[in-house]
């Protein structure tokens, strides 16, 4: 007899398991895919990761479900991806959703694989980034699918400001499904293949009898545009891997790390003298603020976030000296770089997250103030515009202001001024600091003066006391005489003045007083 033939092969068991699970829901789904131009589960992880250090954990994994004829189809793997790997050579935990197995819903079997990355990238201080691609709750589960998710979302609030948090949509995310990338720190959508929204154009028509379609209601550019749920968009699939690598090269690992600094051969004395005539004579006249930055950072390069969303506020991250840096400012080239709610709370968020990860805040400021007018006020911008004063004043990372032009009003205050603990303040020549602009400031000051005299003389005299209110007030002197301006510097010589003055920060400690949290005006 021969008993070779009945001999159970241990590694051909772990071959054929693992070829199932790497099959994903078949050739024929995993093509459909690629025609509507995604790329699969494990070929995204392929990309996002360094050659070769994929390490997959919960291969094996398979759904306990037994309603709907479902104990028939139990595919090794559950429809999700998980494991770690490298970035640059740091560790990540990353999950990937397989939208070929049960259109890649969740069940109570993959949330658990999703919380045990989670868990694990707490505790070894690694970041995680979650794929998404999903159908949502698988129906046939019903609370226990729900049930997943709750466990994944507070995860994600446990998480957040620890490590790292980043969602990529590149499919489907809908339902209950969009509130976890919702918590996390960062949200990048494909341009034609993702959408995010909670309830759908069916259920929409239905109930308000609208008419939108997917991408309307939740595309990229909607999220991106209008809601500013998402802060970044890729044209493709390969693309928004790609940034998500770049992204991480700014970030520390977790919060007790320091953001990984990059060698440069930019001097870090490097003059501009473009800056020196880069603001107009005329100060009504717009300018681009990402000129001023671009000229300032480590080799020009300025990787912006939340590029299309509440563009009179500008945020992202740059490099001076080789050390990451977060940068805010105010863009004059649209809206006069006013405050409103939508930058308020651009501002507020991408603050906090520099904050919470020890990277420097730079700020570029030239602001006339918050937007006026009832939309604004009914809005609710004295609490949206609350927490951007708040998340500046929170912060104990070393900061670091430059008044480019304007800085009127609150908005002065708001936008990191000394008065809020921040480290260093300086000023260019042509920075105006006043509680209003000379033009405001004469209609009630000088409006009985100018009222007195002949009609005819009235548009001349408001002239001379907007040029004399200019003079006395609307520059950086009487603020610099007070202390509240650390120096007035040449606007080329910025750069070489924000690295003498994080150099002289590297070794900052600050504290709040102890307490469980502060209430930001949500």
């Amino acid at each position: 007899m021969d008993t070779k033939k009945h001999h159970h092969d241990p590694l051909e068991e772990l071959q054929r398991r693992s070829a199932e699970a790497e099959a994903g829901g078949g050739a024929t789904r995993r093509e459909r895919e690629h025609k509507e131009g995604k790329l699969s589960a494990r070929e995204r992880i392929e990309l996002l990761l360094d050659e070769g250090t994929f390490e997959e954990l919960d291969k094996f994994v398979k759904h306990r479900g037994t309603d709907f004829g479902m104990a028939e189809q139990r595919p090794s793997g559950d429809g999700f991806v998980s494991g770690f790997g490298r970035i640059d050579g740091r560790s990540v935990y990353v999950f990937a959703q397989d939208f070929t197995v049960f259109g890649g819903s969740l069940s109570e079997a993959n949330a658990g694989k999703i919380t045990k990355i989670m868990k694990l990238a707490m505790n070894n201080g690694a970041p995680v980034i979650g794929l998404n691609d999903s159908g949502g709750a698988r129906i046939q589960e019903g609370v226990m699918s729900l049930a997943g998710y709750a466990d994944i979302f507070l995860l994600n609030t446990l998480a957040s400001g620890v490590v790292p948090q980043i969602s990529a949509v590149m499919g489907p995310c809908a339902g209950g499904a969009v509130y976890s990338p919702a918590i996390t720190d960062f949200i990048f959508m494909t341009e034609k293949t993702s959408y995010m929204f909670v309830t759908g154009p069916d259920v929409i028509k239905t109930v308000t009898h609208e008419e939108v379609t997917k991408h309307e209601l939740g595309g990229a550019m909607t999220h991106n545009a209008r809601s500013g749920v998402a802060h970044f968009v890729a044209h493709d699939d390969k693309e928004c891997l790609a940034m998500i690598r770049e992204l991480l090269s700014f970030l520390p690992s977790n919060n007790l790390d320091d953001a990984p600094r990059r060698a440069t051969n930019d001097p870090p004395n490097r003059a501009d003298a473009a800056l020196d005539s880069i603001v107009p004579e005329d100060p009504m006249q717009p300018y681009d603020i990402k000129g001023v930055i671009h000229a300032v950072v480590d080799d020009n390069y300025f990787f912006e976030v939340h590029e299309h969303f509440a563009k009179n506020i500008v945020v992202g991250f740059a490099r001076l000296d080789g050390q990451p840096v977060g940068i805010v400012a105010n863009q004059p080239a649209f809206l006069a770089g006013v405050l409103d709610i939508n930058a308020s709370v651009k501002g507020a968020r991408f603050v906090r997250f520099c904050d919470a990860f020890n990277i420097p805040l730079i700020t570029f400021e030239d602001v006339p103030g918050f937007l006026p007018g009832t939309q604004q006020e009914y809005g609710g911008i004295i609490k949206h515009g609350a927490k951007l004063l708040f998340a500046f004043a929170e912060a104990t990372v070393p900061k670091i202001t430059v008044i480019t032009r304007k800085a009127y009003g609150g908005a002065y205050c708001v936008m990191s001024s000394k008065h809020i603990r921040t480290d260093i303040n300086f000023a260019w020549p042509t920075a105006e600091i006043a509680v209003m602009g000379p033009e405001g400031a004469v209609n009630i000051v000088y409006r009985r003066e100018i009222e007195q005299v002949p009609e005819s003389d009235r548009a001349r005299l408001r002239e001379e006391k907007v040029a004399e209110f200019r003079e006395r007030f609307a520059n950086p002197y009487v603020a610099a005489e007070r202390g509240y301006i650390d120096a007035v510097i040449k606007p080329s010589e910025t750069r070489t003045k924000l690295v003498a003055a994080l150099r002289s920060l590297e070794n900052k400690r600050d504290t709040t007083p102890r307490k469980k949290h502060g209430n930001i005006p949500l």
